[in-house]
């Protein structure tokens, strides 16, 4: 049997939701440093610890991520409408 990472396969962002919170949109990154962030309360889980030396370079990074993480929403909503637009 062969076992591979699943990080190899997983696309950088994911939308997520779920029934028991139904008017709440999930957006998680699934490559290092792995998080779920909550796009109504800007709230970040993070999935993992972070290592890092230099606390401008975890915060830069950090505000990149996050913004990359809304323009994927962002992204996939415009892609649903065009969609629906088409049908």
């Amino acid at each position: 049997m062969y076992f591979c990472s699943m990080s190899e396969k997983l696309p950088k962002f994911l939308i997520g939701d779920n029934t028991d919170h139904p008017d709440t949109v999930f957006i998680i990154h699934a490559h290092y440093p792995r998080f779920i962030l909550d796009l109504d309360t800007e709230e970040i889980e993070w999935m993992e610890d972070i290592e890092v030396e230099d606390e401008n370079e975890l915060t830069d990074e950090l505000v990149k991520l996050l913004q990359e993480a809304e323009e994927f929403y962002q992204r996939e909503l415009d892609r649903y409408e065009k969609e629906d637009e088409e049908e």
